[in-house]
């Protein structure tokens, strides 16, 4: 089984300010994540403003993600979408690239049941070979992946093997823990609670945060880990003021402003994600500064 570590980070899609992929960004924000103790980088996720990139785009990023990468962080691409055989099709060509995993959302939109939500999971994991990475985000999604649902879909699909838990029902994420198949690992889709997910039993994180504070995050997690729990949630205490500036508006706006400013990416986004106005821009700069983030 691969090791994804305990440590991801869902990654930007950097842009030029005509709307291409920044392909030179890209590596840098790979060669900046590497650097600062991401284990998995998930590419095509929401922070990578999945929405708004193509099919072919998906895979040019897969190839080139890869390619950078070259074997030192494992690369996880989101293949998920609300469109049952648009994403077998999806997971079936990035097969071809390279990638170490797939990532698959909750369906938006539809609203399915979770008799739905089984089907649709289950058809488009097993038609791949790839590890799976299921992923409940009812914010967005407008859905709840319910913890039988999590489990029927573990116990019948051997390929699925993580889960990103972003309800933020701790007593969800300890049953699921306490109910899941043995090797399957679940991760925080939260910055702000994973130090009370990994206490109640989960693995990690898919971090946002992660882009500008890689290193703490890193340096949380391990302390957790060793038993020195009051250092950790220090650390998670101190970052709490980054993550809510990081989410003040449609993400991954705020997070590209922040990035821009440390010289990691431009702060372009896609409509209808729109780029930071005049006081959101002083709220972030106010975050960084007082939190003496720099690039490293």
């Amino acid at each position: 089984m691969v090791n994804f570590g305990r440590l991801m980070t869902a990654m930007i899609t950097p842009l030029t300010e005509s709307g291409a992929i920044d392909w030179p960004r890209v590596a840098g924000c790979i060669e900046h994540l590497i650097a600062t103790g991401t284990e998995s980088v998930v590419i095509a996720g929401t922070t990578g403003e999945s929405p708004t990139l193509t099919h072919r785009e998906k895979l040019e990023l897969c190839r080139y993600a890869v390619q950078q990468a070259d074997g030192r962080v494992n690369i996880i691409v989101g293949t998920g979408s609300n469109n049952t055989q648009d994403s077998v099709e999806l997971t079936g060509e990035v097969a071809s690239t390279g990638v170490d995993g797939v990532m698959l959302v909750v369906p938006y939109y539809n609203k399915p049941t979770q008799e739905g939500l089984y089907r649709h999971f289950k058809i488009v994991a097993q038609s791949t070979s790839l590890p799976v990475m299921l992923y409940n985000i009812p914010g967005r999604s407008s859905v709840n992946m319910s913890v039988d649902t999590m489990i029927r879909l573990t116990n019948e699909v051997e390929n699925i093997v993580m889960i990103k838990e972003s309800s933020g029902n701790l007593v969800d994420v300890m049953e699921l823990v306490s109910r899941k198949r043995k090797d399957v690992a679940v991760y925080s889709g939260m910055d702000e609670l994973v130090i009370p997910y990994m206490s109640a039993g989960a693995d990690g994180v898919v971090s946002v945060a992660s882009h500008l504070a890689g290193t703490s995050m890193k340096e949380m997690i391990e302390a957790f880990i060793q038993g020195k729990v009051e250092q950790a949630g220090e650390i998670q205490r101190k970052l709490i003021p980054l993550v809510q500036a990081l989410f003040m508006t449609s993400s991954p706006a705020p997070l590209k402003y922040a990035m821009s400013q440390l010289g990691l990416c431009e702060e372009h986004v896609r409509l209808p994600v729109v780029p930071l106005a005049k006081e959101e821009k002083e709220k972030m700069d106010f975050v960084l500064q007082h939190l003496q983030i720099e690039r490293d």
